[in-house]
């Protein structure tokens, strides 16, 4: 068995090395080459990866290369001026961020800092979910006993199940199941929907509140994105009950959404389970509610059986705790 020097930190196994049984001969991996693309992966860009390890640009290339052909895949495609990964380079990515999180926890752990236990829980988050269940659905993870890591990262529904698929995250919230069409592996676990609670600044509620759900026809309305499933949903309950509210903003962002509904541009509508949640801290009232207008909220995993023990308490608290 042969380590390498420190300037490698490559760890070779020869054939004397393994059992009879054993048909690996001269598998090995470099991990100066794994951390000379991670570094290019997060950054984006070989400036940028140069810049930050303080290495040249084509010191990096040529690791990079090295470790394309210890793999026998291209890990990253250029577009434009920029490093995008491939597919082989997503699923290489996944687990460079799992083994230097892991080589973190080990020096923390020899030395015997705070979060040598740490719980690491990736959430992927589709743009159109809203914030405050969000909230709601992670609070009791925070609760968990022990050291606890949640990386957050937002996207499109297609961005997120690629992740997911290449195991950089470990669940994805949406606000719609994922579609059978998608060729990748994913399961939606339902849990749970919720009626609409419609709010607005207190003077505009004030005039709104009276007359409800009539009081609505006309009035400045912020709707979420028309692609959505809320803006489907809401668009659909306005149709049952012949209402047709003016509308005056649509948004994909709903943090610049609820912004403008603060200062008074018009209505929005929220999940009803996150309507107190609104009240309190952005200081709207509710106009009123609307139970027959539904939405719906799915955990999805790249697996059928849940067995991250953060994802089953994230689940069951929000099936029995949080949902109709």
């Amino acid at each position: 068995m042969r380590i390498g020097g420190a300037a490698t930190t490559q760890f070779r196994l020869e054939a004397s090395d393994y059992p009879k049984h054993c048909p690996g001969v001269t598998e090995w991996l470099n991990y100066h080459h794994l951390r000379y693309f991670w570094a290019v992966a997060k950054e984006g860009s070989l400036a940028r990866a140069a810049e930050s390890l303080r290495v040249s640009q084509p010191s990096i290339s040529e690791q990079i290369r090295e470790l394309e052909g210890a793999l026998g895949e291209k890990l990253f495609r250029r577009e434009g001026r920029n490093n995008r990964l491939t597919d082989a380079g997503q699923i290489v990515f996944g687990f460079a961020e799992e083994i230097f999180a892991l080589g973190r926890e080990m020096m923390n752990a020899v030395k015997q800092r705070p979060g040598a236990k740490t719980l690491r829980l990736h959430v992927g988050i589709v743009d159109s979910f809203p914030k405050l269940v969000t909230n709601e659905i992670l609070k009791p993870v925070f609760a968990l006993p022990g050291q606890l890591h949640v990386i957050c990262r937002e996207g499109k529904m297609e961005d997120l199940l690629a992740q997911l698929a290449a195991h950089r995250l470990d669940i994805v919230l949406a606000d719609e199941p994922a579609s059978s069409s998608a060729n990748l592996k994913a399961f939606s676990h339902a849990l749970g929907e919720t009626g609409t609670s419609f709010c607005a600044e207190p003077r505009l509620a004030a005039q709104l509140k009276r007359g409800f759900p009539k009081s609505l026809d006309g009035a400045p309305a912020l709707l979420p994105d028309e692609h959505s499933p809320f803006r489907r949903t809401l668009e659909a309950w306005f149709r049952s009950q012949r209402i047709r509210p003016r509308v005056v903003g649509e948004f994909e962002d709903l943090a610049l959404l609820k912004v403008m509904a603060s200062e008074g541009r018009g209505f929005m509508a929220v999940p009803a389970v996150a309507a107190a949640e609104a009240v309190g801290r952005y200081g709207f009232r509710e106009i009123g509610r609307a139970d027959r207008c539904r939405i719906g909220f799915h955990a999805i995993t790249a697996e059928r059986r849940i067995v991250h023990p953060a994802i089953h308490v994230l689940t069951s608290t929000a099936r029995r705790d949080l949902f109709d």
